[in-house]
């Protein structure tokens, strides 16, 4: 009831953001004497954010259509080049002749497309064959196309690495950080040919019992089958994956939004204040923001409740007690895939712990092959986006790939 209560709401509200981009487009086609008072703009601006007032339910573009690579522009082409049901291996494919080594990047599935990495990719680009896992909305996947739980994710990475075949490296960003080192652990059980050369793990809750934030706290302050009960819903019938049970991405949205509510709050009569006073590029800038951020993707139920009850309930991977398809994980194995860990100062999501957490697993590993970094000044999103991703990460995790080259 919970999706088709949202979807409902969501249908009566639409011909309203449609009448105000019809209103909108009329005042804009006025004399400009009566279109660029203070008044129209005022008008116009109040009738955009009416128009605005929408969530999307389709991956945005990751808008990369060229980088430069040492002193040149190159065009970018995106190259799906693995497609299963629940997720496509991308490639970002550069019109150059020289080898770079190639990346995966492991993008989150927490209600967001992998675009919220957009700048994690830019910066990756010039140095490195970026791959990128495109995860797929739930809502989107036929029931016939099965479940997607917890060891399906590692699965999948398993599965994508070995289409990019050996040599590769490994980066996951937040959530993934549990899957990409169970992966990463199960390949070095197997001594699969295509286990990465190096692992990098930003912002991840490989330990949730170290420094609980209010993330872990919501997780373990209900049991499972309050989330099961409450959280998950059913796809209404007008989508491909009608019935499906999901972890709607207007939920964890919502969930999101709540932890600073008053942030966004501003941020929308901020731009409200840069349409009404002509401040295009401000304007434009928050609204690039929110049209991403807005952006939601429904997780397959089985997968949601499985991270939650085993990764921050149970903490299964921090005991030792994690297994992959009946088998015991053991990030032990690894013993030939550098480990990189990389930590926020102020990351009020995954707290600082949470990631080192991997640098004791991994116990296997020599010390010349692991390397932790804390970021001083950053929350969350800063560790692997922004100016110190940029000019202080980045060359972190650019000298670990290619020392392991």
């Amino acid at each position: 009831m919970m999706y088709l209560a949202y979807q409902s709401q969501d249908d009566v509200i639409d011909p309203f953001r449609r009448m105000a981009g019809t209103m909108r487009g009329i005042l804009g086609e006025l004399a400009p004497a009566v279109s660029s008072s203070s008044v129209a703009r005022s008008m116009t601006a109040g009738l955009e954010m009416v128009e605005r007032f929408r969530l999307s339910h389709a991956r945005p573009s990751f808008e990369l259509p060229s980088v430069r690579v040492g002193n040149r522009e190159v065009a970018v082409t995106e190259e799906r080049v693995h497609v299963a049901p629940f997720g496509t291996l991308l490639r970002f494919r550069k019109d150059i002749d020289v080898e770079q080594p190639r990346i995966l990047v492991v993008a989150p599935m927490s209600g967001h497309f992998a675009t919220l990495l957009r700048g994690t990719v830019e910066t990756l680009l010039p140095e490195n064959d970026v791959y990128i896992t495109d995860w797929h909305n739930a809502r989107d996947v036929p029931l016939a196309a099965g479940r997607f739980g917890f060891e399906d994710y590692v699965d999948y990475l398993i599965e994508f690495l070995g289409v990019m075949g050996p040599g590769a490296h490994l980066l996951a960003v937040c959530q993934p950080c549990v899957q990409a080192l169970a992966a990463a652990a199960v390949m070095a059980q197997d001594d699969h040919p295509a286990a990465p050369k190096s692992m990098t793990l930003m912002a991840g809750p490989v330990d949730t019992r170290l420094n609980p934030t209010k993330v872990n706290e919501l997780a373990t302050g209900k049991p499972i089958a309050w989330f099961r009960d409450n959280l998950i819903a059913s796809v209404p019938s007008r989508y491909p994956g009608a019935g499906r049970r999901v972890y709607p991405g207007f939920v964890q949205l919502t969930a999101f939004m709540s932890m600073n509510m008053s942030r966004h709050v501003r941020a929308h009569l901020d731009l409200f204040d840069h349409l009404a006073s002509g401040r295009t590029e401000q304007a434009e800038t928050a609204k690039a923001f929110y049209d991403e951020y807005f952006a939601v993707l429904d997780l397959p139920a089985e997968f949601y409740l499985e991270t939650v009850q085993w990764i921050f309930q149970e903490y299964r991977l921090a005991r030792g007690e994690l297994t992959h398809r009946g088998r015991k994980v053991e990030p032990r194995a690894i013993r030939k895939t550098a480990l990189l860990t990389v930590e926020g100062e102020r990351d009020d999501i995954c707290a600082i712990g949470q990631t080192l957490a991997a640098q004791d697993l991994c116990s296997g590993l020599k010390p010349y092959r692991k390397r932790h970094h804390m970021q001083v000044g950053v929350g969350h999103y800063g560790v692997f986006s922004g100016r110190r991703w940029q000019g202080q990460v980045h060359p972190i995790v650019r000298n670990m790939i290619l020392a392991s080259e």
